[in-house]
């Protein structure tokens, strides 16, 4: 119990600490890419809307090599345009001392596309490191997307339209800006990684300290239980002696019958208790050996396949041989029987199965029983805990029992290393246990 609230406080302070980091992180790449995209789109516009920006005189050159393929009409047109386009005022632009200043240490190019796709020109003059070709492709990419900007590689694009029906691209090297971003994130990722290991390692030494005051009242509880269990024994003992005593004298009384009968239910309560206490310890007394469980399985439930004989039912044992696993017999022995014990008790008709295979390294027991009336699986899960019953008015009859047998059987699968749970499967109850085949040896 105490190191499962170990783990578990480990596990919920280690998952909190992740996301919070995790968040964190996050939160300043995403800032960061942000404010990055944003300055390097107002460099781009800077560059694509500023009158300043050295283009060359697409236009020009443009309505020339289109005048032997138009009439004489449209090329007067064009030229009309293209004049009063010339004439009017370039407009103004204030850009901020920072984007001009990533303007002056930006690499960038440009090219002009005529109607039909073709690169014609490409300005090259402000960049390194990349051939004509090379640039063309980008421009020719560039335009395919059809839209006005975006990003191709490490490149910012901007499309607009000219004259004539062509398109001027302008292309943004964003390897720098790039790099950077990238080298924060891994930075940021190796930190938040170490951050992660460095308060796994520190929650893990200091968990012991900070759940001390619960596993002290866990310790009080369960002393506290094995002392008054203790103490019970020596009464219930000379009760029940006197008892027998009067029995002898009397034979027949009730009030006599009565009082031992319920002596002993006390005396095994108190038993069950004290069992439960022993098991619930950090290092119980547990004495490992090599067994075979389908065996002990086999000799476990024989007396119970009588007693669902007895009353019409029929119970049937499913045990893999020659299996070998390490455990404490006498704890496992008492796991099958209170298993097998609720199944009898508690099924109402129908078949009774009591199964135990290999599975990998593990060994899967299982008992499963038709019920009357299917649980939800908040009640299957409260079956393991102390004193739960499903018969709320907690009227104790022949078949009702203390609500503790279950709990013990979740404490000996939990000092085994394995897993208990119980789940519906159609109209049946099953109780699964999963125990590890190998197990360390302890000595009592």
């Amino acid at each position: 119990m105490i190191k499962k609230l170990q783990t578990r406080f480990i596990r919920i302070a280690v998952i909190s600490l992740t996301v919070a980091m995790v968040l964190v992180v996050g939160i300043v790449n995403v800032a960061n890419w942000i404010s990055v995209r944003r300055e390097l789109s107002d460099t781009l516009n800077l560059l694509a809307e500023s009158e300043a920006f050295p283009v060359p005189d697409f236009r020009r050159e443009n309505a020339t090599a289109s005048g032997t393929e138009r009439n004489a009409a449209e090329e007067q047109q064009g030229e009309e345009k293209q004049q009063e386009e010339e004439e009017q005022p370039p407009r103004p632009f204030n850009p901020s001392r920072h984007v001009r200043n990533m303007v002056s240490e930006s690499a960038w190019f440009s090219g002009l596309l005529n109607e039909k796709g073709d690169v014609k020109q490409v300005l090259m003059e402000r960049i390194e490191n990349l051939d004509e070709e090379e640039a063309r492709e980008l421009i020719r990419k560039a335009a395919a997307q059809g839209q006005t900007e975006g990003m191709i590689q490490d490149y910012l694009y901007r499309v607009r339209e000219a004259a004539n029906g062509n398109r001027e691209v302008v292309m943004l090297s964003c390897e720098t800006r790039l790099t950077a971003v990238r080298t924060i994130i891994m930075i940021s990722a190796i930190a938040c990684a170490g951050g992660i290991l460095l308060a796994w390692i520190l929650v893990t030494l200091f968990s012991r300290k900070a759940i001390e005051p619960t596993i002290r009242n866990m310790e009080q509880q369960k002393q506290f239980i094995t002392n008054a269990s203790h103490e019970l024994k020596t009464p219930l003992t000379v009760i029940a002696t006197n008892m027998e005593l009067l029995q002898m004298e009397t034979e027949d009384n009730p009030w006599v019958s009565s009082t031992l009968k319920q002596t002993a239910t006390m005396a095994k309560l108190v038993d069950e208790l004290v069992y439960l206490s022993r098991m619930e310890e950090e290092n119980p007394a547990l004495r490992m050996e090599p067994l075979d469980p389908g065996r002990l399985l086999e000799e476990t439930a024989e007396p119970f396949i009588a007693v669902a004989e007895s009353s019409g039912r029929e119970m049937t044992v499913a045990a893999e041989k020659n299996m070998q696993m390490t455990g404490d017999r006498g704890s496992l022995q008492r796991l099958m029987s209170t298993l097998c014990d609720n199944a009898v008790k508690y099924a109402p008709e129908g078949p009774i199965l009591a199964e135990i295979r290999s599975d990998g390294r593990n060994i899967v027991f299982q008992v499963s029983n038709p019920v009357e009336t299917p649980l939800t699986k908040q009640q299957c899960d409260q079956l393991f805990d102390r004193f739960f019953r499903l018969d709320k008015s907690r009227n104790k009859d022949q078949k009702s029992g203390f609500g503790i047998g279950l709990a013990i059987a979740a404490a000996i699968v939990e000092k085994h290393g394995g897993k208990i749970s119980a789940a519906m499967d159609g109209d049946r109850l099953a109780f699964t246990c999963i125990l590890p085949k190998e197990q360390k040896r302890i000595n009592s």
